[in-house]
């Protein structure tokens, strides 16, 4: 797996546009907090359980794929769920898996705030939000 910084990643997807861009965060975590635009959500772990289903997300991915050698980009919060998921994904013989660090909001500060050290919305990149 690879891990690239938001920035890095946002320069790879500009040079490949076929690679699949997943957010891993529930729908709405994704929809409230903001999301890159182009995203597809496949949650590694849905409420009210919020246990990971590491089976069904790698079906899901390779659904919405067509393909273990396409490039998957995996983003989330901060960074942490998708290195689990990209293990996953890797596991099951998916060849070219890249994690955001630092994910969509960043680490916690100081202050316990995200957004206010890293991660893809404190870079600028581009966001949505519903």
């Amino acid at each position: 797996m690879k891990n690239l910084l938001p920035k890095e990643t946002w320069a790879l997807i500009q040079q490949q546009p076929d690679a699949l861009f997943v957010d891993v965060r529930m729908e709405i975590e994704s929809l409230y907090v903001g999301r890159p635009p182009g995203v597809h959500t496949i949650a590694w772990y849905e409420y009210p359980d919020l246990h990971p289903d590491p089976a069904g997300f790698v079906a899901a991915v390779e659904r919405e794929a067509g393909d273990k050698a396409r490039t998957v980009i995996l983003i989330c919060r901060s960074g942490k769920r998708t290195v689990d998921a990209g293990r996953a994904l890797e596991a099951a013989g998916f060849t070219d898996v890249v994690n955001v660090i630092h994910g969509f909001e960043g680490e916690l500060d100081d202050h316990f705030h995200r957004s206010t050290l890293n991660g893809w919305r404190f870079d600028g990149l581009p966001w949505e939000q519903m």
